[in-house]
């Protein structure tokens, strides 16, 4: 009896990804083992603090809110990332494929520098950039990935699973009152989130406030998120998780309480929010939860609630509050 012949082995690509919401979705792909390279902020799945990293932090350790602000924009101006990439370390990795993105300066390796690197690299990778501005563009870029990896039919059961969890949410909320929602990005300058988190807020069954679906994060005053009467503010400051941001909250609490919300929260933005990646799925989750806990009474993650001392915090004051609680 003739022997069978094993199946033949489907050759595995060797993948750098130079931003973590790419990670992210190679891993839900199930392209985990072909990744080979990740940037320092590359932490989720836990499978991908094992890989090789190829970029580091420019900035200095310890810096408050605005003088990492101050500083980010010193170096956009001269035309320069916040991140340093390890072009010998890339190199010699021999990637056929790198992930990157183009849509946000501070987040990421400068396009222009990766896409120069990889003409002069032996292995000349193809550079795929993800630069989603709403939802509905993040699952396009699902099938951006699944087309140059050929995870085609992953890539359609993980848009369906999201697409069903999308739904379920909208029925969940359906008919519910909306109340006003202002989500605060970063707090010295304050910026209100923009790209795919107003859709998210509108999504949970929230009327967002001073921002629109797939405009970008803008700076405003205190002054006109007080105007804007919110009932709930989500305090997210980008890349920061939830107690980070919930120390951040309460570092400016006599402003927060100046704008006399119903609610204000904090939440892990690096895991749900930031990152437009399979992740911000739950972040929808945590919103309708935030939102409507009667019909979303369980969600992913946890949003830390800011008890402020209304009315009692003397101008000027950015430390009193109450004890915070788990909301």
């Amino acid at each position: 009896m003739p022997s069978r012949r094993p199946a033949p082995k489907v050759p595995l690509m060797r993948i750098a990804t130079l931003v973590p919401h790419a990670t992210e979705l190679l891993f839900a792909l199930g392209l985990g083992p072909e990744v080979v390279a990740v940037t320092h902020e590359c932490d989720y799945p836990p499978a991908a603090r094992a890989i090789t990293r190829v970029t580091r932090d420019v900035l200095p350790a310890g810096l408050d809110a605005s003088e990492i602000d101050a500083a980010v924009r010193e170096r956009t101006l001269r035309g320069e990332a916040i991140y340093e990439l390890d072009r010998e370390a890339l190199a010699a990795l021999g990637p056929e494929l790198i992930v990157t993105q183009a849509l946000c300066p501070v987040c990421a390796v400068s396009y222009a520098e990766v896409s120069e690197l990889a003409e002069q690299m032996p292995s000349r990778p193809r550079v795929v950039s993800l630069d989603p501005h709403t939802l509905g563009e993040t699952l396009s870029d699902v099938h951006t990935l699944a087309e140059a990896t050929d995870r085609r039919d992953r890539a359609a059961d993980l848009v369906a699973e999201t697409t069903a969890r999308i739904d379920r949410i909208g029925l969940a909320v359906r008919g519910r009152p909306r109340p006003r929602v202002v989500s605060l990005e970063w707090l010295d300058p304050v910026y209100v989130a923009g790209h795919w988190t107003p859709e998210l807020i509108e999504l949970a069954g929230g009327q967002c406030l001073l921002s629109s679906p797939g405009a970008p994060s803008t700076t405003v005053s205190w002054e006109a998120v007080s105007d804007a009467r919110p009932e709930i503010v989500v305090v997210m400051p980008c890349g920061y998780d939830a107690p980070r941001a919930h120390a951040e909250a309460l570092t400016y609490a006599s402003e927060l309480a100046a704008l006399r919300a119903r609610r204000v929260v904090a939440v892990d933005a690096s895991a749900y929010f930031s990152r437009p990646g399979p992740r911000l799925i739950d972040g929808l989750e945590l919103l309708a939860h935030i939102l409507h806990p009667e019909v979303v009474p369980d969600a992913p993650g946890s949003a830390l609630a800011v008890a402020l001392l209304v009315g009692e915090i003397p101008a000027g004051s950015k430390h009193r509050h109450r004890a915070d609680e788990l909301f």
